[in-house]
């Protein structure tokens, strides 16, 4: 073979294997076909964990050092192991060897103490624990010291906002600039608030993903997700309408999912107000709602009518034997609001001391069975002679009325699985404090807040349970929040998907798991 004939099958080789490699770039990109699409109805502002890390948890960019399993135990994450030390003031935790971040640099003790450290500065449960410091021990250990025992610690560690970041992903004062974190897919397009499309990371540690791409697409309008999970837009669409639920059911390119989750629909109640100040008018407010017909008629859900604050999920913390007739042993609601002084005029409305019994109720659209809810509410209390006005706006109309005073009652759906020990919601909605954004408002009860507080430091199970009960009858018996009915998530897949699994928690949404059904 002459040198001139080897050139050029030189140059032939280069030149193919460039046309390869311009085509394979070309072409890795997403497409409906490589992509696996979801929606649901929470859109996202800012790529910092502690304001939407819900959102990329759920998308797996993100991982924290403990994870939770489907039944709330801890398990292991990016730590493979922690230890707690007999005054339960000192844990340690090794970390998880050959993990890379999406940048390719490689997560070692430094790495995750710069990044939770970072996170105690700023909003979430992480900031409010009794931290001494964090510290690196090891190239792949860290100890964490308190100022006394903790036992949320490691619930705390598991929540989205407290996600491993690289540190390169940090600019100043710890603003997050780039979403490098280690999970098995990276992210793609950042398009806020509508729209974020991840690609799968071929360094991850664990399971690899089979899919390309996934993007999420925030949906607002219930009817809109109706219609993507119809058309075969969206793959799996969350928080559709239990009306929808029906019609969907009838399309063979669709699997219908109901799961339950720790989640409670709740009327959030200002208890300094000057018409629910008394716990009787509390009361009388909660027996007028017909819980049952809510549940089947418009939930669609038997069964899912709730008189408890926490769920039956949650055993530590839902009373044994308390039911809608425990609660009639208090009187009717005309009863109850008669004591009060509260007589019905011509109109059959309320009236006391020349004042009507008026109240105005707020509720959000992202969760489109509230605003059902929130109407039959209105009719019945109507029924007892108490007039309200329903007002649907944005969920962040909640924490502002609670923040201004200017809040009355709002409907909303609350999750207690945000940590998933309920500990930490109960302390951010009953603390000492008057109560908490999506918690209590102007209410204190002094040995509520002294249980929640020895409930932080209290590690015997038993001992837990029965600070946890006492706590629990106090909510019940004082009703600073009144609950209408737990929660189902309706989800529908996809048939082109196998592989879903729904978490309870709404930590993951198993994205590695999935695989595209070959035709």
């Amino acid at each position: 073979m002459s040198v001139i004939t080897s050139f050029r099958r030189m140059v032939t080789c280069v030149f193919v294997l460039g046309i390869a490699l311009a085509t394979s770039n070309t072409f890795a990109k997403p497409t409906l076909s490589n992509t696996l699409a979801i929606s649901a109805a929470f859109e996202f502002t800012s790529l910092d964990p502690s304001k939407n890390g819900y959102i990329y948890s759920r998308m797996q960019v993100l991982e924290t050092l403990l994870d939770v399993d489907e039944n709330g135990l801890l398990i292991p994450a990016l730590a493979t192991q922690w230890q707690v030390s007999k005054d339960a003031k000192t844990w340690t935790f090794t970390l998880r060897e050959g993990v890379h971040f999406h940048d390719g640099s490689g997560l070692d003790a430094e790495a995750v103490v710069n990044s939770l450290a970072i996170a105690k500065l700023k909003h979430g449960a992480l900031k409010k624990a009794p931290i001494e410091s964090i510290e690196v021990a090891g190239p792949n250990s860290i100890v964490i010291t308190l100022s006394h025992p903790y036992t949320l610690l490691g619930a705390v560690l598991a929540n989205y906002a407290n996600s491993i970041l690289s540190p390169l992903a940090y600019g100043k004062g710890g603003e997050v600039l780039a979403l490098s974190g280690t999970g098995p897919y990276k992210l793609y397009q950042f398009s806020p608030p509508h729209k974020l499309v991840v690609e799968k990371f071929d360094g991850y540690w664990g399971k690899l993903a089979s899919i390309p791409y996934a993007s999420y697409l925030t949906g607002h309008r219930a009817e809109s997700r109706v219609l993507q999970a119809r058309s075969g837009q969206a793959d799996v669409v969350f928080g559709l309408d239990p009306a929808s639920l029906m019609s969907l059911k009838r399309l063979p390119s669709l699997t219908l999912y109901s799961n339950a989750i720790p989640r409670t629909i709740v009327l959030k109640l200002n208890s300094g107000h000057r018409f629910l100040n008394d716990v009787r008018a509390r009361k009388a407010l909660s027996l007028a709602i017909n819980r049952e017909g809510i549940a089947k008629g418009i939930l669609r859900i038997p069964g899912s009518e709730a008189v408890q604050v926490l769920p039956n999920s949650m055993a530590n913390w839902h009373l044994e034997g308390v039911t809608k007739q425990t609660e009639a042993a208090a009187g009717t609601p005309e009863s109850l609001l008669a004591e009060l002084g509260w007589s019905k005029n011509a109109e059959g409305i309320l009236e006391r001391n020349g004042e009507r019994f008026e109240l105005t109720l707020i509720t959000y659209a992202d969760r489109p069975e509230l605003t059902t809810v929130a109407t039959a509410i209105q009719a019945q209390w109507q029924a007892v002679g108490v007039k309200t006005k329903v007002e649907v706006t944005n969920s962040s109309a909640i924490p502002m009325g609670h923040q201004d005073g200017s809040l009355e009652v709002a409907l909303i759906a609350r999750n207690y699985g945000f940590i998933v020990d309920p500990l930490g919601v109960m302390l951010s909605d009953f603390g000492s404090n008057g109560g908490g954004d999506w918690g209590a408002m102007n209410w204190n009860n002094n040995s509520l807040s002294a249980n929640l507080q020895a409930l932080e430091r209290t590690s015997d199970p038993i001992k837990y349970k029965d600070i946890a009960q006492r706590s629990a009858k106090i909510i019940f018996d004082e009703r600073p929040m009144i609950p209408v009915s737990s929660y189902v998530q309706q989800t529908s897949v996809n048939k082109r998907i196998k592989g879903f699994r729904f978490d309870p928690f709404e930590r993951s949404f198993y994205l590695n798991e999935m695989e595209f059904v070959k035709p």
